[in-house]
Order: C-alpha cells, then structure tokens, then sequence
C-alpha cells in the first residue's frame, strides 16, 4: 500500500467545520472521520482563510485520546493561512481529537481518527529501546532494527526546484534494495570548507553546494534573513521524509551543522528557537525519524555542551511522540549518556575495533552508532578522502563495529557530501561505482543470525575478531583475507557441546555460503583451514551449538 499524507481540507470560511476530502483518506464519506493505517502519516489542514500575525509562533495542539492514552501534538504553520495537525500511531482503534489553540478560529474544533491494523509488509513502526535487548534497537512492533546507514547529506538539495522528486525517488530505491535502511543527513547545510575536485566543476549536475536558492529561512545563506521560515523549503522536505518512509528508510535527521558554512542564526536567539521547534513539530510523526541535534555538535565554531543539552531537553519537550535522541559527538554523549537514547561516535583509528568495543564495556545497555568510522569509498571525484577509501578496507571498517557489538555507516563519496550522484549504476563505464552490494551480503547474513542477541567475545578471538550468539547457539567469526587461521575450537570446547553443531563459511565480498556441513573440532587447520584465502575477508560460522 502506498504511503501518503492524506491532507483534510478543513473549511473555516462561512461554514461549520466540516472535512472535504483532497487527497485519499479512505473516509468512506464520513464528514467526522478520518481513517488511516498504523504507522501511516496524515496530515489534517486547517485554512483560516485570513492573515494571522507572527504564525509560527501561534501555539496550536491536538489533543488526541483513546482508551489507554493521551497525546499532545503541536499543530505547525504552513504558510498561506494553514495549520497542519500531522498525526500517525502506532495504536489501532478509535481516537478523538480536539484542538486547543489561542486562535478562535482553531480552538475547540474535533474529530475521530480511526486506526487499522497495517497493511504493509516491510512496515515496523518507529525505532525504539527494550528492556531486555538495552544495547540494541527495534522497532514498535518488536522485531530488531539492523542499523545499517548511508550518510547522503545533501539529501534534501537533490530534487530542489524541480517539481518533482524523481531524482530522490531514485536514489532511495536504489537503497532500499541493496539494504540500507537508514540515512544520516543534515536538515540544511550549504558548502564545504575543503578543497574541490576541478572533475566536479565539469559535471555541475553533481555539485549541490554553494546553492543560494535553498534556505530554510528567508534571503539566502549569502544574505539571511531570520525574521520568518520559509515553507517553501519543508515542503519539499515533506516529499523527502515522505518518500524515505515509503521505503522504510530512517532518516537519522541532524537538525544542525556547524562545519558547513552555513550561516545559522545566533544560539537561542528567536530565530534559532523557531527553526529548531519548527523542525520536531514538523517531522515528529514520522515514524522514520531519529533525532539528532547536529553533526559534529561541539566542532569549535559554534555551540557549548549546554546548549546541546538545552536542545536535546527542547526536543524531548516538543515531540510528542518521544522519537530516539542522540548527538554527533562521542565526548559528549559519554559525558552525558543520561541524556541521549544512544551513544554516537566517531572514530577514525586504525584499532577501531577495540575503541568500538571499549565503549560498549563503557556503555552496556546503551546502543553504540559509529556514524563516521574513517573510511569513505573512493567515487569518480575525490570529495573527502578521510582515512580509507578502498572499498573493500572501508567495508571491513564497517565489519569491525558491528563485531564489536555496534551499529555502522557507510559512506561513499560520491553521494556522502555535496558531490551527489544519485543514478551511480547509470554513469559511464569509466565512473566508479560503488560496491553497495557489499552491504547487501552484509544484511543477507545478519538476518540470519540474530544480530539482537550477538555479543562480542574477545577471549574468543583467536587472530580473527568473535561475535557470540550464545542464546541460538551461533558463533561467527571474522577473518581477514591475509590471514591463515583463526579457530574458536578453545570456546566451543570451554563453553558448547558441538556434537550437533554445523559450519559454513561466507565470503563478505561476494556473499556466496558455503555448503553447510558437520563441525569438525580440529586442534590444527593451517593448511586446509579456510576457503577464498587473499582474495576476500571471510566469516566461519559455527551453528547448532548447546550451551553446557
């Protein structure tokens, strides 16, 4: 079924209120109802049909009741005389609204919402913590959330202007088939502060910074003006948000970016308050947002550790629908993890492993999210080369933090900036792509294994690096392609009865399995040990094994 946002037109000139339907909301007629999907966005538009002075400051709410539950949802200003109440839950049955606003014109109007159960087959609902996996995330409708993210920031520029977005449409296909179901991505940033491939300025259709034509406040980045927002701009966000929810892709949304030459209003000052509340009243019902206050949050030009603690307490006051909150910066999620949902780092270095399992020892029952782990795949223009850019060193960058019990990120250079291809399969046969089916092998295996019930076992590492399933009686272990033996025969023995057990092995470059065949318990393998040896990184996995 297809994701829409159903808007009511809710007609306040010289009638009672009344619902006229504009686009499909499956009412069936009913003047007082709305009917939707769980997890389905809708969106009820409000026209006054009259000016209003200083919109976006008008505090509007719905009030939204059933039988277990009350929610308080802020209306947002849309421009030409709308209010917006965007609603979806993850609850099915009747609810009833009104809304409460100082507006005389919106105060006290009400209607019923009436929830089915979800139709769509890849649909979960919103992501969210459990009590009994701390140190994973799920979502609502309790199957695990494999974060597996793409950083493409410029994400909201790529259809800008045109009418449409076929462009975008494009790209999260395209992602959404090779596993990603995630992206990290800037609400607004404008240029980077580094050098430029010259190959760029000869393809301008893949250069997106620098554009004076997109702001989310009035003027231009070059010639701001704070005193208003401009609608314009979220509203092609909607058909961004709207379309990676179709696609069940999260947005891991960051609200802020200092390091991008963008000209921000001053801190807590009127108009940085606006843009910032406007955002979480915005995109809070989506259930494909995760917070973020800002990318590289504590980067020297800009912020405090108290604003970013005032703005995550901002967040959590405003959405209504207690969307996960964290920070792009690891100093300050580890000094303040009572205050994010869960641990981001960033972390270049060569022993990425160890820095990633050091802080899950650190933080046990909080998710651990490396956004940037140093290696950013090489594409046609060299845009931000980092520390790797080898496809198959970034790959085992991205091994390495989920061996280390943490969720990963991969960045290709080619859509990770303001450099955006967004059809890479499509250039010339001379362009290189990028090896995102690497990540498609990536998620074929770790849907098998039970990724929420994995824990690093360092003992158990041998030369390679071991993830433990103890509870389905699964070991993995990764080797490199270099080496000639890594065994977990010490733990099997200590910890399993294996006389049931099975072994396979997988090629993380090709995916291929190997047949699954009887483990066999060997003291010594150096010679006849492994399959694909310097040609590509492999995991041995042991099945069917029973604790003892």
């Amino acid at each position: 079924m297809k994701t829409f946002i159903a808007a009511l037109l809710l007609a306040l000139v010289g009638s009672p209120l009344g619902f006229a339907q504009i686009k499909e909301s499956n009412s069936n007629g009913k003047k007082d109802v709305v009917r939707c999907q769980q997890w389905e966005v809708v969106d009820l538009v409000y026209k006054l049909g009259r000016d209003v002075f200083d919109p976006f400051e008008v505090k509007a709410y719905a009030v939204v009741e059933d039988s277990a539950d009350t929610q308080r949802i802020p209306l947002f200003y849309n421009g030409d005389d709308e209010w917006v109440f965007r609603y979806s839950s993850a609850t099915v049955g009747e609810k009833r609204f009104a809304i409460e606003s100082e507006l005389e014109d919106l105060n006290g109007k009400k209607g019923r919402i009436l929830v089915s159960e979800n139709q769509k087959d890849d649909r979960h609902g919103g992501i969210v913590l459990s009590e009994e996996h701390p140190d994973r995330l799920f979502y609502e409708d309790g199957t695990h959330y494999f974060n597996l993210a793409f950083e493409c920031d410029w994400l909201f520029a790529l259809d800008y202007g045109n009418g449409n977005i076929k462009k975008t449409e494009h790209l999260l296909s395209l992602l959404n088939q090779y596993g990603f179901n995630q992206i990290v991505m800037n609400v607004y940033s404008y240029d980077v502060s580094w050098p430029k491939d010259p190959r760029l300025a000869e393809n301008p259709h893949h250069e997106f910074g620098g554009r004076e034509d997109i702001f989310p406040f009035l003027g231009s980045n070059s010639d701001s003006d704070y005193s208003s927002l401009n609608v314009e701009f979220f509203r092609h966000f909607d058909k961004v948000i709207s379309e990676m929810h179709e696609n069940e892709i999260v947005s891991h949304l960051m609200i802020y970016v200092w390091n991008k030459l963008v000209a921000w209003p001053e801190m807590e000052s009127e108009a940085d308050n606006r843009y910032y509340d406007y955002v979480i009243k915005r995109y809070q019902a989506f259930p494909n947002i995760v917070w973020d206050v800002s990318k590289e949050a504590l980067h020297r030009t800009r912020a405090t550790k108290e604003y970013i603690s005032e703005r995550i307490e901002r967040t959590r006051r405003v959405d209504s629908y207690d969307r996960l909150v964290s920070v792009h910066d690891y100093g300050f999620c580890r000094n303040h993890p009572d205050e994010v949902d869960f641990i981001s780092m960033q972390n270049w270095k060569h022993t990425l492993y160890q820095h990633m399992l050091e802080a899950k020892n650190e933080f046990p029952k909080m998710p651990i999210f490396n956004i940037e782990h140093g290696g950013y795949e090489e594409s046609p223009y060299v845009v931000f080369p980092g520390a790797y850019a080898n496809a198959e060193a970034c790959l085992r960058r991205n091994y390495m933090c989920l061996f280390a019990g943490g969720y990963t990120t991969y960045y290709w250079q080619g859509a990770s900036w303001n450099a955006l291809i967004y059809n890479p399969y499509e250039q010339p046969d001379d362009f290189i792509k990028p090896k995102f089916e690497y990540f498609t092998h990536m998620r074929k295996l770790f849907d098998t294994v039970g990724f929420e019930n994995c824990e690093p076992y360092p003992r158990g590492n041998s030369s390679g690096y071991n993830l433990t399933n103890k509870e389905d009686g699964i070991i993995m272990l990764y080797v490199p392609k270099e080496n000639h033996y890594a065994s977990p025969k010490v733990q099997i023995s200590r910890d399993f009865n294996y006389e049931n057990a099975t072994q396979q092995w997988f090629n993380t470059l090709t995916g291929e399995f190997t047949e699954e065949v009887p483990y066999v318990y060997k003291d010594l393998g150096f010679w006849d040990w492994r399959p694909w040896r310097y040609e590509a990184d492999a995991i041995f996995i042991v099945r069917g094994l029973e604790a003892k």
